[in-house]
């Protein structure tokens, strides 16, 4: 039987990834996406141990250190900067006793200002009223197969604004946070506005970083993204992030950008 979810726990800091995990640049290999999501569920539960302390989290950054083999992984974190106020933790996850991801998280304390919050609050066509894209006709891998893809136009070179949702939960059996299963889809934005075929090219990330300005609510994320490539093998994608209500804040990726060998 197929599992519905993308992981499933061995202990309170190990996890196996499913074939739902599977990478798009080499399908023996995790999707970066769901493992970004399960850092998440990680820190979640780190400061689940402590009491509520009104702390939300602000930005997260992980640098991907190796290859992501499509094995058991396992996750530590620690609290590197504690405060009342501001609170810095670092992740690191493990592959076969190897550091492939580290990645930190801000926190900082939520006040109620709603009487001087501002910004665009454009907010894209609903989810709803789109059709799904077959997104797994440009790339492979089960991660990809597993998406439900809604783009609000037809995807362009280096442009595309979609929703994307998945029916699979993140840690079989384990609740996680909305934060966490939101964080698990944005690593998507660089393969919805590719730029060139990945046939040809190849454009991968080797980092990602997301600030928030407010929480996302619901069970789409919105990624309205533009892919840049330099002149001297570098990229950068870059989307405005969303909910169902509006922008909720941005995601940044750097792309490491070479020929396929033999193309």
């Amino acid at each position: 039987m197929s599992p519905d979810s993308y992981y499933e726990p061995i202990d309170d800091h190990r996890y196996k990834p499913t074939i739902h995990a599977g990478g798009a640049w080499s399908t023996d290999e995790q999707h970066f996406s769901p493992l970004g999501g399960l850092v998440a569920h990680a820190i979640d539960r780190h400061r689940a141990a402590r009491p509520d302390d009104g702390l939300v989290l602000s930005r997260i950054s992980y640098d991907i250190l190796g290859r992501l083999a499509l094995d058991e992984c396992e996750i530590e974190v620690e609290t590197i900067r504690p405060g009342r106020t501001i609170e810095l933790l670092e992740a690191v996850v493990r592959i076969a006793d190897r550091p492939v991801v580290r990645a930190r998280a801000w926190f900082l304390a939520g006040h109620d200002t709603t009487a001087v919050a501002g910004g665009s609050d454009d907010r894209l066509t609903s989810p709803e009223s789109l059709a799904s894209w077959p997104m797994s006709d440009v790339w492979p891998g089960g991660y990809i197969a597993s998406l439900d893809v809604r783009p609000v136009a037809p995807p362009r070179p280096g442009r595309a604004t979609a929703w994307i949702s998945t029916p699979l939960d993140l840690v079989a059996g384990v609740p996680v946070s909305p934060l966490a299963s939101y964080l698990a889809l944005v690593d998507t934005a660089n393969g919805i506005a590719v730029r060139e075929a990945p046939t040809a090219w190849i454009f991968p990330n080797v980092d990602l970083t997301v600030h928030l300005h407010r929480r996302p609510r619901g069970i789409w994320t919105g990624l309205d993204t533009t892919v840049t490539f330099g002149p001297s093998g570098q990229g950068l994608t870059s989307t405005v992030l969303h909910d169902v209500d509006g922008p909720v804040g941005h995601a940044q990726q750097i792309l490491t950008v070479r020929p396929v060998s033999g193309a």
